[in-house]
């Protein structure tokens, strides 16, 4: 039964239930069960409220994508907490990106990959949400390179470099997450896959020295 919403804070209230909801079905079924029908359900009530607040389903799966980039922008600044040296932040950045990949694989997976074929962000709403997150470690980058703790003619290229590092390293120990063990491969267990991560970062910084 749709819910009856007459005001803005009922209408932004029915918002968050449906997102909530969104994001119960994504990582208890997976992206492809994201159906309105299911999302509706899971909120108690008609799909009309997705149209109403999302649009339909492409404004329901781009308000999911900016909040997983929302998320991981708070796990990334939680991990900085506390981190002054700008090596250090680099790999605050690293370590929030790792625990939030590892806690929410399927929110990860709809932000970097294409789990859903027909769901393509705009240009602009992946630069938005991807600066979100990348500028905290641009930051850090040219931070470093000022101090002379690394050599970086243009910091943000340098950035770049460490992201698509730390992207990659937890993109590996993900996928090796959500399969069977391998004993004795390097990501056999979660101590060992931040080791990995703190080591490959670490190499790429040292070949910037």
């Amino acid at each position: 039964m749709p819910r009856a919403v007459s005001t803005s804070k009922e209408l932004g209230a029915l918002r968050q239930d449906l997102l909530d909801a969104a994001l119960r079905v994504l990582r208890e079924k997976g992206a492809l069960h994201l159906t309105l029908r299911r999302v509706a359900d899971a909120a108690a009530t008609s799909t009309m409220g997705i149209y109403t607040c999302f649009g339909g389903r492409a404004g329901l799966l781009e308000a999911i994508y900016e909040h997983g980039f929302h998320l991981l922008h708070e796990a990334m600044t939680r991990s900085l907490d506390g981190r002054t040296d700008p090596l250090a932040r680099i790999m605050g950045v690293a370590y929030g990106y790792r625990q939030f990949a590892l806690a929410d694989p399927a929110l990860f997976a709809l932000m970097f990959e294409r789990p859903v074929p027909d769901f393509d962000p705009s240009p602009e709403q992946r630069n938005d949400a991807l600066r979100l997150c990348f500028d905290p470690l641009a930051a850090a980058t040219s931070a470093a390179a000022e101090a002379g703790l690394i050599r970086a003619t243009d910091p943000e290229r340098s950035a770049y470099l460490v992201w698509t590092t730390i992207h990659g390293l937890v993109g590996i120990e993900l996928t090796c997450s959500l399969r069977s063990p391998l004993p004795g491969w390097f990501l056999n267990s979660g101590e060992e896959g931040e080791r990995i991560l703190k080591d490959g970062v670490q190499a790429l910084l040292s070949g910037l020295t």
